[in-house]
């Protein structure tokens, strides 16, 4: 996260002792990314963060891929996935390559009887359905539709869910997720021709500080397994941390549209970025305002990238036949533009409603088996008159 953030007490001084009231000291912890290099946060907990008391047992949960080297078009449909009560089992890959995952979920129940980590990956969670509090061990950030989101790798979490009826859209990513460079100065603060703020992040604000000692599972994911981890004292034990180094929300309708007098290209949609991929936000917003405006798409090929769009809401004017949590993938080797019609369609109009998650990734994407039991198979076909 390109800004500072505190919650809690901790020493004026890095790296000194810190008393606790009753006799004692808090531990220190550095939470940092690439090293000693990338962000980092300093948290200082109640006891010592590295007990490990058991490995209980550790299992693959390595997606199954049906195309390995895909140049075909697809559709999923998202929404046909079955829900299943427990969060991480309801998570299904779709479509991965060796920089990230990419993936849906519906999960029916809070995640409260064990904590998580992924220790491979920071997390994108996209709020599609549902409303609750994302509870971390540097604090909790209440979410609801539309929210992105960002847990950094190494996050222990829980998830807590007002509703059983609950949607989600996700990426993990190897690489750390980053606000556009383009968007920031030399020091990371916001430009103003960004479409968002600093305003506009949700950041942790209810830090839960617990003593207590027991027994505790963590189920960490690392190199496609989970490693369920019993730890003698409970993970949220911070009594205080600072840094950069830490979850936060964004909703998708605080991104502000950047349009033109004729149709903008993609990355003046873009929200994150990894070293990898791109992540694009498509809001409503008034249409290209010249006078011969072609408000839909022009044709493109994907010479450097594999496309993936997820529908959220609204008309989604550029496609034929598109629901709401309709995933489309159109490889790099394939023009793709407009569905036939679409382009027509689209002259005259003013503005659209559309709301749409773009995953633009850098390697070929495979396809998995939970991926072609959504497919509709017909896909690749619908740009044919």
């Amino acid at each position: 996260m390109p800004i500072y953030h505190k919650l809690g007490n901790f020493p004026q001084k890095r790296h000194v002792t810190f008393d606790k009231p009753g006799g004692g000291y808090y531990y220190e912890q550095l939470f940092g990314t690439e090293g000693f290099h990338g962000h980092s946060s300093l948290s200082y907990h109640v006891h010592r963060p590295t007990q490990v008391k058991e490995i209980v047992k550790s299992y693959s949960v390595e997606p199954k891929i049906a195309i390995g080297k895909n140049i075909k078009a697809l559709l999923l449909k998202g929404f046909e996935l079955k829900p299943a009560p427990d969060f991480l089992e309801s998570r299904k890959a779709m479509l991965v390559n060796s920089d990230c995952v990419i993936g849906l979920a519906a999960p029916q129940e809070s995640l409260r009887n064990y904590f998580y980590k992924n220790a491979d990956s920071d997390e994108m969670l996209f709020i599609h359905k549902g409303k609750g509090t994302l509870r971390t061990m540097l604090g909790n950030i209440d979410f609801e539709y539309g929210d992105y989101l960002i847990i950094p790798r190494g996050m222990i979490y829980q998830i807590d869910f007002e509703t059983s009826d609950n949607r989600l859209f996700y990426v993990e990513s190897h690489a750390p997720f980053y606000t556009p460079k383009r968007y920031k100065n030399a020091s990371g603060q916001l430009l103003e021709h960004s479409p968002f703020c600093e305003r506009d992040f949700k950041l942790p604000s209810v830090l839960e500080t617990h003593d207590e000692k027991g027994d505790f599972l963590i189920k960490i994911k690392k190199e496609n397994m989970i490693h369920e981890v019993v730890y003698a004292t409970h993970p949220f034990d911070v009594i205080g941390w600072d840094g950069y180094n830490f979850p936060y929300g964004f909703s998708i309708h605080n991104f502000e549209p950047i349009t033109g007098r004729v149709h903008q290209p993609p990355p003046v949609h873009q929200t994150f970025e990894t070293s990898t991929f791109v992540v694009c936000s498509f809001c409503p917003r008034l249409y290209d305002y010249h006078p011969q405006a072609v408000p839909a798409p022009y044709n493109h090929s994907n010479i450097d990238s594999d496309e993936v769009l997820y529908y959220v809401d609204g008309d989604f004017m550029s496609r034929n036949n598109i629901e709401v949590g309709h995933i489309t993938l159109h490889p790099k080797g394939i023009p793709h533009g407009p569905a036939p019609g679409a382009m027509e369609r689209s002259i005259g109009q003013k503005e659209t409603e559309e709301l749409a998650v773009m995953v633009d990734t850098f390697k070929p994407l495979m396809v998995t088996e939970e991926a072609m039991g959504l497919d509709d198979g017909q896909y690749y076909k619908s740009w044919t008159e």
